[in-house]
């Protein structure tokens, strides 16, 4: 059943967005959720997580596999994947403690959508890089003809 505001009065259906169906609201659910899911660090740790699928990853396999990122930031991303339920952890009781990730079915059902987005960014990024470089030197050419008397 659709709403007043045009969302789904229940979760899970298309078209819910939350906080009176505002998507730019930052308490929107799905805001909150394509936030996530959009980061740099979910989308590689999905994708390495995915690639190892059914195995699990070590913290320090994983950090190995996602090059640039740091201790705090992938702790930080894996406890939030883990808490939306995309990534299950296991705890070795050994000294130190070996922690193992692993993609739960949710979060192995979120690669194909993300695969498809670096697919297009693989296909397209001559062109961004083109367009980057033609906004570079419009840029450099405002900046001369405003400095000019």
């Amino acid at each position: 059943m659709i709403g007043q505001d045009g969302t789904s009065a229940s979760p899970g259906e298309l078209g819910v967005t939350g906080a009176a169906g505002d998507l730019f609201s930052p308490a929107c659910p799905t805001r909150q959720l394509l936030d996530r899911i959009g980061d740099k660090w979910t989308s590689m740790l999905i994708k390495v997580l995915a690639e190892a699928h059914p195995q699990e990853v070590g913290f320090a396999e994983l950090r190995r596999r996602a090059p640039g990122v740091s201790h705090k930031m992938l702790s930080q991303t894996l406890q939030s994947l883990r808490r939306d339920g995309l990534v299950t952890r296991r705890v070795e009781p050994t000294v130190p403690p070996r922690v193992h990730y692993a993609l739960t079915d949710l979060g192995l059902s979120l690669d194909a959508p993300l695969a498809v987005v670096r697919t297009w960014a693989e296909q397209h990024i001559a062109a961004i890089e083109a367009a980057r470089a033609r906004s570079s030197a419009e840029a450099t050419v405002d900046e001369t003809t405003a400095t000019l008397p």
